[in-house]
Formats: C-alpha cells, structure tokens, sequence
C-alpha cells in the first residue's frame, strides 16, 4: 500500500502529540512535519510534500476556514482534512463547501480518522453518515432558513471572538485588521441574523455552539 504522508496544523501540542501516536499505529501513514499556524506553515513551506494536511478550525490569528484558500494555493497538490471539537452539525457543510476535503471531529474514534484519511488519500471526500444526510436535508431549504450558512468565513470568526467576549480592538488586533472593519463585520452580523445587541450574539453563537 502506498504510503500516505500527513502534515498536522494545530495550535496545541497535546493534540499534535495525540494524533501522532494514534497515526503511528498504521504503517502506511506517515507523519512529515506540524505547525501551530497557518502563518507559520505558509513561511516555511514544511508541507509541500504532503498528501494530507490535517488542521483545525481554532488557530492563532486567522481561523483554518480564513486560511484555508491560501494554503490549497502554497499547496496545490495536497488535500486537506478538519479535525475539529466542534461537532459536525456545526461546520463539517462549511468545511467542504470552503474546499476542504472532509471533516472528522476530535471525539471521533481512531478508526473514522483513518478511513478519512485514507479515502481523501484516494482521491475522494469525506463525509460521515450524519454529514451526508445534512447535505440532503440541506437541499431546497431557503438560505434564509439557514442563518448560520448565510456567514462569511471572517463574520464567523468575528462573531465567534466576540462571543468569547473579545473587545472590538482585542479582535482587530488578532486578526490584523482596523477597529473600524471589524466594527463593519459586527454590523454585518446583527443585520445579516437580525439582531441588535452583542448578548443576542453571545446567545446565538451558545444557542449554535460556536464556541465551547
């Protein structure tokens, strides 16, 4: 079988070392470097041998969603694999529609994280029984039954830091962006989920766990 190399992006070095050890229980996959961030893999370059790049959605600085499109570019032949807390009902639809190529959860059992790997591997998408019937159910329903879709990648993560409790400079400052424009994605998100205060956002984002 030929062998398949995975790079891992996550922020936290328990996890790295989880996923490390429980990869290195099949022989054909190999693991060829990690990163906390996708800054930090995009200026080194570290994975351009990879097949599979496993990330996280919570990463310093931008989201795995934000970074997503520029790292498919730094790395065009590889594919990439979420491996997130948060459950699938969440953000596994958001995870293949922003182009990744599928999503398992950090309490999934080893088994469905190699059966992920290895059918990405083979060129295909992954997606677990439950994901799948989203995708179904999905179809024909109104966006605007669909608030939570209807968010940008950056209006999610802005909404997520404020529900966090993250003060309008706290988040331009781990974003890299103006106070003012994230005061224009805080607009946006009252007016896209028709809302007029930060608690309805809080409740919104607890209501959807969003945050954990």
């Amino acid at each position: 079988m030929k062998n398949i190399k995975v790079f891992i992006l996550d922020d936290h070095e328990l996890i790295r070392q989880g996923i490390r050890r429980t990869l290195g229980l099949f022989k054909e996959i190999m693991i060829t470097g990690e990163a906390e961030s996708a800054e930090e893999l995009l200026g080194k370059n570290a994975a351009k041998d990879a097949d599979i790049i496993v990330l996280d959605i919570d990463l310093p600085g931008r989201s795995g969603f934000e970074a997503l499109a520029d790292l498919k570019k730094a790395y065009p032949k590889a594919r990439f694999l979420f491996l997130s807390m948060f459950p699938e009902e969440q953000f596994a639809i958001r995870a293949l529609k922003s182009g990744a190529h599928g999503y398992v959860t950090k309490k999934a059992v080893t088994q469905q994280l190699v059966d992920a790997i290895r059918t990405i591997a083979s060129g295909r998408k992954y997606a677990s029984p439950s994901v799948e019937k989203q995708l179904v159910d999905e179809i024909g329903t109104p966006v605007d039954k669909q608030p939570l879709q209807s968010l940008s990648d950056r209006e999610l993560s802005v909404l997520r830091l404020i529900a966090r409790g993250r003060s309008v400079g706290e988040i331009a400052n781990q974003l890299s962006l103006s106070v003012n424009t994230i005061t224009t994605y805080r607009r946006r998100l009252l007016a896209k989920l028709g809302m007029r205060t930060n608690a309805e956002l809080v409740r919104f984002a607890l209501e959807n766990k969003l945050i954990v």
